[in-house]
């Protein structure tokens, strides 16, 4: 499966409590990315979080959802400060952008009309595309595709997919086998997953590391057929 997985250390749009304890029984595992939300830790967590995984060799992920510019801009200083490899998420405003051009992170903003919390994405498929589109043209890193969380999902996500060629991170839902399947169908270059691990989705009744164990056999036997 040539699509990376995000493991995101987040449930109803949150960082989790344990988030270190969880990531230090798993940290052993293939995965190169991980990554948390602004919100759910105090900052001097977050640090220890994210220098943990940094310990560990792993690429880090910053997701900040909000809207208000004074808050995209407080999320993507945040990200910087702490170090993070990816920001992703916040909407895209010339003034985030051009701070986050000055530092060593890339960036992967929100595309299409976006709000709520939980977040809904709206507007018609070209219309997201042709956002999308203007950024990369930008100069972004890639975009972060809340597809599931459109009422058209999977077929947003399809046409996405096969008519922008910058990196894309379907983030959110991602949360059974067949729309493992349906990812690997359509190649993203990412994909995010994380309180389908923490609900056990994959292995009812079973932990986070035995979930997320399950998924990469899962995509080892993709890679394989």
């Amino acid at each position: 499966m040539q699509s990376k997985i995000i493991i995101m250390l987040t449930h109803n749009d949150q960082t989790v409590k344990d988030a270190l304890q969880v990531f230090e029984q798993c940290k052993d595992l293939p995965i190169d990315f991980w990554g948390f939300k602004d919100v759910g830790l105090p900052r001097e967590e977050m640090k220890t979080l994210i220098d943990a995984m940094k310990a560990a060799g792993k690429t880090t992920f910053l997701e900040i959802v909000t809207y208000s510019e004074q808050e995209c801009m407080n999320g993507a200083k945040l990200a910087v400060e702490l170090g993070f490899d990816y920001l992703m998420g916040t909407l895209f405003f010339d003034n985030v952008y051009n701070y986050l051009k000055t530092q060593k992170i890339k960036y992967l903003p929100f595309c299409g009309t976006v709000s709520g919390s939980p977040s809904i994405l709206e507007g018609s498929f070209d219309d997201i595309i042709a956002d999308a589109q203007q950024m990369i043209d930008k100069g972004v890193d890639g975009i972060d595709l809340l597809a599931f969380r459109h009422k058209h999902g999977a077929e947003l996500a399809r046409e996405y997919c096969s008519r922008v060629k910058a990196p894309v991170v379907i983030a959110g839902s991602i949360n059974n086998y067949e729309r493992i399947e349906f990812i690997n169908e359509i190649n993203p270059w990412a994909f995010t997953m994380g309180s389908a691990l923490f609900t056990a989705n994959f292995v009812p009744h079973a932990d986070f590391r035995t979930n997320l164990i399950a998924v990469i056999e899962y995509m080892n036997q993709i890679d394989k057929s």
